[in-house]
C-alpha cells in the first residue's frame, strides 16, 4: 500500500486582506491552523502505517491501486505467481505444552525473524495461516527459492537461540509452486480481503504437506523447476510422482536440498542416479528390485530421510502414501483436447511417438529410438511453433511463460536423448524418464498451460461474437 495522500501543503497559506510583517514576539506564537495541519498529517501517517501491517502495499500495487481508499470489492488481476508456503513442523504437540501465552510469543518470535527474509528476497507476506506462513513472489521463481533456503538459515540461528535458552529446536517445511492465479478482493459489503486463488496456490500447499511425508525441508513442483532461470544452480532431484486432489493426472515433486548439512549434500549430489533408478522401480510396482536398491543406496548415504520412507513403502506398501501411486495415462483422452483441432492432432500423435519411444527403451530396441527421438524432435518444434504463433495473434499476455516452458522440454528431452544415444544401461530407469520427462510433461502441459490459453481464447471468441451481435 502505497499510503493515503492528501494535499496539504498550503492549507492556511492564504490570508484576507494586506500581508503583514509579523513582530518578533508575534513570530513565536502558535499558528493553530497549522498545528491542526501537523496533526492531521502525523494521523494519516501513522493511520497508513497501521493499514501496511494488514495490507501489503506489494498487494495494492499489483492491483494497480495506490490509495487503500480506492479498493473494492471483485478488484482483480492474473498473472504468473509463485507461492511459498512454510509450516512449522508438529506444532499441535509442540503447543499443547505451552499456554495460551506462552503460544503466541512462540509463533510472534519465529514470525519475526521469517517476514524480514520474505521482504528481502522480493516477497511479500500473503497471510498467516496459525504458525503457517503463505508467501508471494511476483517476478521470479528463483526469488523464492533463494528465499526459501535463506528461511532455513535464518531458522538454524533462531534454535540456537531457543537451544541456550532451554527450548528445543524446531522444523519447519517448506512448499514452492509457480503458476497463474488470480489476485484481487472477495467477501462483502462490511468485510472483504485480498486473496490469490488458483490450482497453483493448492498446489503450493500441497507441496509444504508433502515435506512431512517425505520428511525434506524444501519442495517445488515441476512448473516451478521449468520456469527457473538457471536450475543448475540449485541442488535438486526427483522425488516422487503423487496426485493431488481436484487435479488429473499427477505431479512430479522435486526436493531442493541446498540446505542440507554439507557431507549430505554433497553424497546426494554423487548417488543421484542410484536413487532415482530405485525410484523408478517403485514407481513401476517392482518393490522388490526397489527394496534392493535402496538398501543399497542407505549404505552409502545412511542419513537420506526420503530414502527411508521409501523403503518403509516397500516394506508395507499398503500403508502411507504407497497405494497412491500411479503411472501416467498412455492414451489419448478427450479432456485433453482444449478447442483447436490442428493442435489438438499434434498433441495427440506426439504422445503416440512419445510412449512408442518407451516401449522401445523399455524392450531395449535401440534401432527404433533414433528415428523416434528425431520425429518426436521435429513434431515437437511444429507443434509448438503453430502454438506460439497462435497465441501471438490473439494477444495472449502468458505467451513468453508458454514459450518458456516449451523451451525446457527441449532442454529435458535433449538431456534424455544424450542418455539413450550414450547407451544408458538400466532400461527400466531411462523408460521411467522418458514417461517423466516427455509423457508426464505433455500432459500436464496440455491440462495446464494449454487449457489456460484454450480458456482465454474461447473467451476472446465470445466477446468477438457478442461485439459482431451488438
Amino acid at each position: 500500500m502505497s499510503g493515503i495522500i492528501l494535499n496539504l501543503n498550503h492549507a492556511g497559506s492564504h490570508f484576507p486582506g494586506p500581508l503583514y510583517l509579523m513582530s518578533p514576539k508575534q513570530s513565536t506564537l502558535a499558528d493553530p491552523a497549522q498545528d491542526n495541519n501537523d496533526a492531521l498529517r502525523e494521523q494519516l501517517s501513522t493511520t497508513t502505517e497501521a493499514y501496511n501491517r494488514f495490507v501489503p502495499r506489494e498487494f495494492l500495487r499489483l492491483l494497480g491501486i495506490d490509495d487503500i481508499r480506492k479498493v473494492e470489492l471483485g478488484q482483480q488481476v492474473e498473472r504468473k505467481m509463485t507461492i511459498l508456503f512454510a509450516d512449522i513442523r508438529n506444532f499441535t504437540s509442540l503447543s499443547e505444552s505451552m499456554s495460551p501465552q506462552e503460544n503466541f510469543n512462540f509463533l510472534n518470535s519465529y514470525l519475526i525473524q521469517m517476514e524480514p527474509v520474505i521482504a528481502a528476497h522480493g516477497g511479500f507476506i500473503d497471510k498467516y495461516i496459525g504458525d503457517g506462513i503463505m508467501a508471494l513472489f511476483p517476478d521470479s521463481p528463483d526469488a523464492a527459492l533463494r528465499c526459501g533456503l535463506a528461511m532455513m538459515e535464518r531458522l538454524e540461528q533462531y534454535n540456537d537461540g531457543r537451544e541456550r535458552a532451554g527450548y528445543r529446536r524446531i522444523k519447519i517445511g517448506i512448499g514452492i509452486n509457480t503458476g497463474i492465479v488470480i489476485l484481487g478482493t472477495i467477501g462483502g459489503a462490511a468485510r472483504m480481503d485480498g486473496t490469490v486463488i488458483g490450482d497453483a496456490v493448492n498446489l503450493a500447499a500441497r507441496m509444504e504437506r508433502l515435506t512431512k511425508d517425505y520428511r525434506v525441508s524444501i519442495l517445488i513442483s515441476e512448473y516451478t523447476l521449468y520456469c527457473l532461470d538457471e536450475p543448475s544452480l540449485w541442488s535438486i532431484r526427483f522425488l516422487d510422482r503423487t496426485h493431488v486432489r481436484g487435479k488429473q493426472g499427477t505431479q512430479s515433486v522435486y526436493e531442493v536440498f541446498n540446505a542440507d548439512p554439507p557431507a549430505l549434500r554433497e553424497a546426494k549430489k554423487k548417488t543421484l542416479t542410484m536413487f532415482e533408478e530405485a525410484l523408478a522401480y517403485f514407481h513401476l510396482d517392482d518393490l522388490l528390485t526397489a527394496r534392493e536398491r535402496l538398501a543399497g543406496y542407505l549404505a552409502i548415504v545412511p542419513d537420506d530421510d526420503a530414502a527411508h520412507v521409501y523403503l518403509e513403502r516397500c516394506e508395507t506398501p499398503a500403508a502411507g502414501l504407497g497405494e497412491q501411486r500411479g503411472e501416467l495415462p498412455s492414451i489419448w483422452r478427450e479432456e485433453y483436447s482444449f478447442g483447436v483441432p490442428v493442435v489438438d492432432a499434434a498433441h495427440k500423435n506426439l504422445l503416440s511417438d512419445m510412449n512408442a519411444l518407451a516401449r522401445a527403451v523399455n524392450v531395449s530396441a535401440l534401432h527404433l529410438t533414433t528415428p523416434l527421438m528425431a520425429q518426436i524432435r521435429f513434431a515437437a518444434v511444429r507443434d509448438f511453433a503453430v502454438e506460439e504463433q497462435l497465441m501471438q495473434e490473439d494477444g495472449y499476455p502468458f505467451l513468453e511463460l508458454h514459450v518458456r516452458q516449451h523451451q525446457r522440454f527441449f532442454e529435458f528431452f535433449g538431456e534424455l536423448r544424450r542418455e539413450i544415444e550414450e547407451g544408458e544401461e538400466n532400461r527400466v530407469y531411462l523408460a521411467f524418464r522418458v514417461k517423466r520427462y516427455l509423457t508426464g510433461w505433455l500432459i500436464n502441459h496440455i491440462l495446464s498451460a494449454d487449457r489456460h490459453y484454450g480458456h482465454y481464447r474461447a473467451g476472446k471468441r465470445r466477446e468477438q461474437g457478442l461485439r459482431q451481435v451488438t
